[in-house]
């Protein structure tokens, strides 16, 4: 299901990987080996000896050196091996799991462990004005629909055809912009916020950056002023707060609706906002439906989609019904061609599953035909084995949620659709639920995507969507503001993602 909105589509910066945050200068207990040596037994003066013993101290310095350095950092480097290639078909390790909820997935009966969240209170003109004024936001038509029920939008209409009966009211024709809004109502009723500032360990800026940006950014006429003006106010106002600057906005976030490259404007002539860039932003932490995979404060959350939960009994019985969903498809692709754009890869992928069409099945998105209210893409994905998920208008594409929610298995040819994107809320092991394909390969032809689909087992196949049927939880937002009673939705994975990671700044060595 597409946004109402027209996604965005923006020139990538060069943005420059971050100093690494660790501290690794040590003191050297020892001037020279040799010489300490040479004081103290001065019967070792064998060269071969020396150079021995010389290696064995070095060895021994390293290894303290590493084991000084931060965990965490070991964990950012390793989060994602190598996914699947055309050639080399790789048998997930995975054993069956025999229950729909994980443990990473349940919510503990604990308390705030990683510390309190305060919520600032902005002026009014940086968020609810923005929604009172839906009217204004874009330039085409109203956003007011998209911004109904608390942000989920319309009840999504004559989908109880697809979706079983009694789950049809937990589903939204939701707008992929929103959550800023999502994220808004549901921290205001978490169970970690504090009204006291001084007892919070994180603050969160309810900002609606990417409402305040988007009309602006298909104007042609817009000016660069206009673009930043609402970020420029919220920094001023924020830049004000006695508890910004007392650790130099470390221990900040908020959430942009966007993705990362409508603000990081580098030229007053060039696209979107350059609210990233300002001067005060450095250190805040930022939520984003698609991050820079070399700003380390940049942090990847999930799409939303149209399903939407009430309970703990939806999401296991959704779940149940994709795993039990008798799947016609090998493959399918849902997208439009893109005709002005030179070696379109959609294109491509569109054509050849057209030529495909006993083993695919293809739904064509041109013009509107895959906009909210229609769903056509959702019952074609829970109709076939694997999807085919292509970068969108940007790398990534609210697709590959709508896809994994039907229990669909995605099909990549960019690393940077997901494995560099959602690293709380993926599994670790790329192959472990999805299938890479080197784009490169398929435009050559020395790939054939249904020859590749073709060489997965059966039980292959039960294992990999099993997997994708347990992280789930991960990829949704649920309907009531506190959450659900005991599983994590992805706002549950997002807080706790932070709030982990401002514990861990709290080490020595660890900001730059």
């Amino acid at each position: 299901m597409f946004p109402l909105s027209n996604p965005s589509s923006s020139p990538e910066s060069q943005i420059k990987k971050p100093k690494t945050p660790l501290d690794v200068r040590r003191k050297d207990s020892f001037r020279s080996p040799k010489a300490f040596l040479a004081a103290h037994y001065p019967s070792i003066n064998q060269p071969r000896l020396c150079l021995f013993l010389s290696i064995f101290f070095i060895q021994i310095l390293l290894l303290l050196a590493l084991r000084s350095i931060p965990r965490s950092f070991h964990h950012r480097l390793h989060h994602f091996p190598a996914p699947v290639n055309a050639h080399h078909h790789l048998t997930p390790t995975l054993t069956t799991t025999t229950a729909s909820i994980s443990a990473s997935t349940v919510k503990e009966e604990t308390t705030c462990e990683f510390g309190e969240i305060f919520v600032y209170d902005l002026p009014s003109a940086l968020n609810h004005e923005l929604v009172n004024n839906c009217d204004e936001l874009n330039p085409w038509s109203s956003s007011c629909a998209a911004l109904s029920n608390d942000g989920f939008g319309p009840v999504a209409s004559g989908i109880s055809s697809v979706v079983p009966e009694n789950l049809a009211a937990a589903w939204y024709w939701t707008d992929q912009f929103v959550t800023e809004v999502l994220f808004h109502n549901r921290i205001l009723n978490h169970k970690c916020r504090t009204k006291d500032p001084n007892n919070a360990t994180a603050f969160y800026i309810p900002f609606y950056v990417g409402l305040a940006v988007g009309k602006f950014l298909w104007l042609k006429n817009s000016s660069a002023k206009e673009r930043d003006f609402h970020c420029e106010m919220m920094l001023k106002w924020v830049q004000d707060q006695p508890y910004f600057t007392r650790n130099d906005a470390w221990d900040h976030f908020l959430t942009m609706g966007r993705i990362s490259w409508d603000f990081r404007r580098s030229k007053d002539e060039d696209w979107g906002s350059s609210c990233i860039h300002k001067l005060g932003m450095r250190n805040v932490t930022r939520l984003l439906i698609e991050r820079n995979p070399w700003d380390y404060f940049d942090v990847g959350v999930p799409y939303p989609t149209g399903f939407h939960p009430r309970s703990d009994k939806d999401v296991v019985e959704w779940q149940d019904f994709v795993r039990n969903r008798k799947r016609k498809s090998l493959f399918c692709f849902a997208g439009a061609k893109r005709s002005k754009i030179k070696d379109d890869f959609r294109g491509l992928l569109w054509n050849h599953c057209r030529n495909e069409s006993d083993s695919c099945r293809v739904v064509d998105c041109a013009g509107s035909k895959c906009s909210n209210g229609t769903s056509i893409i959702l019952e074609t994905f829970l109709d076939s084995v694997f999807c085919l998920q292509p970068r969108g208008d940007s790398f990534t594409r609210r697709s590959i949620f709508d896809c994994m929610i039907a229990g669909s298995i995605p099909v990549l040819f960019w690393k940077r659709t997901a494995y560099d994107q959602y690293e709380w809320f993926l599994p670790a092991e790329p192959e472990s639920y999805s299938v890479f394909i080197d784009r490169n390969e398929v435009k050559n032809g020395t790939a054939s995507i249904r020859k590749v689909l073709e060489r997965y087992s059966e039980d292959e196949i039960r294992r990999m969507r099993e997997r994708v049927i347990e992280y789930i939880p991960k990829f949704l937002y649920a309907r009531p503001d506190e959450g659900l009673e005991t599983i994590k939705d992805a706002f549950d994975a997002a807080i706790d993602g932070v709030l982990r990671r401002f514990k861990e700044q709290e080490q020595p060595g660890y900001r730059w």
